[in-house]
């Protein structure tokens, strides 16, 4: 019965490509469920203020965490000017995510932020010196005519407010693209750790009179923020032990369903025709780069 019992164990047993695959579905429904409560805030509370928050949860968390095991390891680095670029640039994404979500429908500003593996492709030319071949530059030019689908003359405020989410697609490619120059170099912990730090310094000199102490309920969900935020990164660093991104890459684009369903949901929005067009297109776009032979790793998010 003992063997019997072994064998049942072993045969659950998870491989470590499904322990990755596993993960990276979770996390992607934690990155939209991150997006549709921003979103809630977001309408009613100064988003300087939800950052604050968001990273003061995220560092307390990880010194908790990692804090006595690491010690003073994990503020150490030899990089500390990348490292305070590299976090600028993810502060600066999560300002414009929150910024136009307060205008633009859920699922529309997340498949334009999906943008980020195609502009990595096209920065990884002239910032990393990597080919890129015609037909890479072929699926970002097509990513791009997805978003003119998307963005279609419907309305002077949403043209306006597509700026955010396409200007928080660029900075996160800029972070990704920093990110790689590490290569190894740096503990994933400390240039996560860097990432909370430097987000709750800009924010607290971003502190106004006008921010408001959140009820109970408002207040969990701004600690939410940063637990979702925080954990999901940290359970990406755990995917990427387990196999390649490029493996990884195609269930990243389940956060696109899981954004289009909290869409609909808890705000009501429903993508028409074109959006659902465009979301396709760059869907389709991004997974072909993701896929495709020499593409540059670690643009899956």
């Amino acid at each position: 019965m003992g063997s019997g019992g072994e064998g049942r164990t072993t045969a659950w047993r998870l491989t470590p490509r499904q322990q990755g695959i596993a993960l990276v579905l979770v996390t992607m429904v934690m990155f939209a469920a991150y997006d549709a409560i921003s979103k809630y805030l977001a309408r009613g509370y100064p988003i300087p203020e939800l950052l604050w928050i968001r990273y003061v949860t995220h560092v307390t968390l990880l010194v908790a965490l990692f804090g006595r095991r690491m010690g003073w390891d994990i503020v150490r680095t030899a990089r500390p000017v990348l490292q305070l670029l590299r976090a600028s640039m993810l502060v600066a994404v999560s300002f414009l995510v929150m910024q136009g979500l307060r205008h633009i429908p859920l699922a529309e500003t997340t498949a334009i932020i999906f943008l980020t593996p195609l502009l990595v492709t096209a920065l990884s030319a002239p910032l990393l010196k990597e080919r890129v071949d015609a037909r890479q530059w072929g699926a970002v030019l097509a990513g791009f005519i997805g978003v003119l689908v998307i963005v279609r003359p419907a309305g002077s405020s949403l043209n306006l407010a597509i700026i955010f989410p396409l200007a928080s697609a660029v900075c996160y490619s800029l972070y990704q693209v920093l990110t790689r120059k590490f290569k190894g170099s740096e503990h994933p912990v400390t240039t996560h750790f860097y990432t909370g730090l430097v987000g709750f310094v800009v924010c607290s000199f971003a502190w106004q009179p006008g921010w408001v102490i959140p009820a109970w309920g408002p207040g969990c969900l701004m600690v939410s923020l940063g637990l979702l935020a925080g954990i999901g990164h940290y359970m990406l660093i755990q995917v990427f032990e387990r196999m390649g991104p490029a493996i990884a890459a195609p269930f990243t684009y389940t956060q696109l369903a899981w954004a289009a369903l909290f869409g609909l949901v808890f705000f009501g929005e429903v993508p028409d025709v074109w959006s659902l067009l465009g979301i396709a297109i760059i869907t389709a776009s991004g997974l072909y780069v993701a896929l495709s032979p020499g593409r540059p790793d670690g643009a899956a998010r």
